[in-house]
């Protein structure tokens, strides 16, 4: 076998974009030889996806899954909601969402993971729909939650098919209560956290770093009034609470009523079920949140490629 050099492998990446590793793999395999080697990761379908991972991903779909006291969900991008509507891609999402729930939610482990009936691990699966679909496609997050006693309940708003959609949430209840009463309750909760996007369980969970900053702006917007410092110090706790109200879970007012407090609300249902009932964890994912959109021109792309 050639002994293969790093200015070789560099050679080979600049011309296809492929990873280093499989750059090194292709040499090896084709005796050092360039051209074949580029012949190599282009039927593997490695150069192809390399050339496209640097084209933005913010549509796709999130899909959800769940098992006995057990729920998974996953989101996966395209570049366009076209390729969200291909039952290839659909059938690659759901897969992976059952890979979560069976191996966990560590991303590293689930690409890792074997894909069924095709030799390839998830990554790898990944790169050949990419070849086959022709865009960009990026498994971004995924998430797994287990209760011992309880329910994991979900919801899907905007779904396109069955457990697929652009909002979801997973939401775990612990209690010992009939399983029927929790799970419908569950769903409720579920459609309360799509709707309502808390940003964390309870006060104590929240990033200590986030409410600093808010305490900041408050505290600042507060000395604009010209009141004096002990009235201002009332004035940025009550719009504090008011925060809360609004990125807390268990502060939140509870949408199926429009009055009655999250936390009434656990207390009401533990009494109607039988059992205590407490929210141990929830998960919600938007497709494409806090992702950057390329803004494009299409008339000055167009107006570009015929005069260039």
């Amino acid at each position: 076998m050639a002994q293969i050099t790093a200015a070789q492998v560099k050679e080979l990446r600049d011309k296809t974009g492929a990873g280093m590793m499989d750059c090194k793999k292709a040499l090896q395999e084709n005796d050092g030889d360039m051209e074949a080697a580029v012949d190599w990761l282009r039927t593997k379908g490695l150069a192809a996806a390399a050339k496209k991972a640097g084209r933005v991903a913010s549509e796709g779909l999130v899909a959800i899954t769940a098992g006995d006291g057990r729920g998974a969900m996953v989101e996966v991008n395209s570049e366009t909601d076209f390729v969200a509507r291909n039952e290839q891609f659909q059938q690659f999402v759901r897969t992976v969402a059952e890979i979560v729930l069976a191996t966990g939610d560590d991303l590293d482990a689930v690409k890792a993971a074997d894909y069924p009936g095709t030799g390839r691990n998830v990554a790898e699966e990944l790169t050949h729909l990419i070849a086959t679909i022709g865009e960009n496609l990026s498994l971004r997050r995924a998430s797994r939650l287990d209760v011992d006693e309880g329910t994991v309940a979900s919801y899907m708003h905007a779904a396109t098919a069955p457990g697929l959609g652009r909002i979801g949430v997973l939401v775990a209840l612990s209690s010992t209560a009939d399983r029927a009463g929790l799970d419908a309750f569950g769903r409720q909760l579920a459609m309360h956290i799509a709707a309502a996007a808390p940003q964390a369980l309870d006060v104590a969970a929240l990033d200590p770093q986030l409410v600093e900053r808010e305490r900041s702006v408050l505290i600042e917007q507060a000395r604009d009034s010209g009141k004096p410092e002990n009235i201002i110090e009332k004035m940025v706790e009550g719009r504090l609470r008011k925060y809360y109200e609004d990125v807390v879970l268990l502060e939140q007012t509870w949408v199926i009523d429009g009055e009655s407090r999250l936390s009434q609300v656990l207390e009401a249902t533990a009494k109607e079920l039988g059992a205590p009932v407490s929210v141990t964890g929830f998960a919600r994912f938007a497709l494409g949140e806090g992702i950057e959109k390329e803004e494009t021109d299409f008339a000055a792309e167009v107006a570009a490629q015929v005069s260039g």
